[in-house]
């Protein structure tokens, strides 16, 4: 006797996959511990670039990724660059974005909302005085971000509303952002 299992993707996502994701960290939660990492060194001036490859995941390393993100960042020449790649700030908005939009899609398509069209702009405001050391009293980082979001698809506004909320509920970097992270750092001198 063979089982036929037939796979539904809607928005390019498996919700076959998903559901059965879903299934397994429900009755094993001690897979659903992740551990990402990147590394980073120092390319000159402020050129840096981060390689992104392996992962914990599922109960153990990850190898599945054959070949590295290889990631250049820098900043523009009126904030002494030379415009290596986009300023960590800019990354910070990549990430953000990229988190939410996925995050959204993966709602719609578990909640069978088929989207035609998901684009957003991201703006984040900072006072780069507390950066550079000139006032303490200005925080390092951003004062603001807002986020604007574009999106489409076979569902009522209300509903495609519901999707992109559900999308920032379930945003890790959103979340990290918004209600903060603890960071440690250790130095290791040479």
């Amino acid at each position: 006797m063979t089982e036929t299992i037939t796979h539904t993707v809607r928005n390019g996502v498996d919700t076959t996959n998903l559901f059965a994701t879903l299934d397994v960290l429900k009755a094993q939660p001690e897979l659903a511990r992740f551990r990402f990492r990147a590394r980073n060194q120092w390319m000159g001036g402020s050129h840096n670039r981060s390689t992104i490859k392996d992962f914990y995941a599922a109960g153990g390393e990850d190898t599945s990724r054959a070949a590295a993100f290889t990631l250049d960042a820098g900043e523009p020449a009126i904030l002494i660059g030379e415009d290596d790649g986009p300023n960590p700030a800019e990354f910070l908005l990549h990430a953000l974005a990229a988190c939410v939009t996925t995050s959204l899609v993966y709602a719609a398509a578990a909640r069978k909302v088929k989207l035609t069209a998901v684009s957003s702009t991201l703006e984040g405001d900072l006072d780069v005085q507390g950066a550079m050391g000139l006032d303490d009293g200005i925080r390092n980082g951003f004062e603001q971000i807002r986020i604007t979001v574009h999106i489409a698809g076979e569902a009522t506004p209300e509903k495609l509303r519901e999707v992109v909320a559900r999308g920032t509920d379930r945003s890790v970097v959103f979340d990290s952002i918004t209600r903060g992270v603890p960071v440690s750092v250790e130095v290791v001198t040479d």
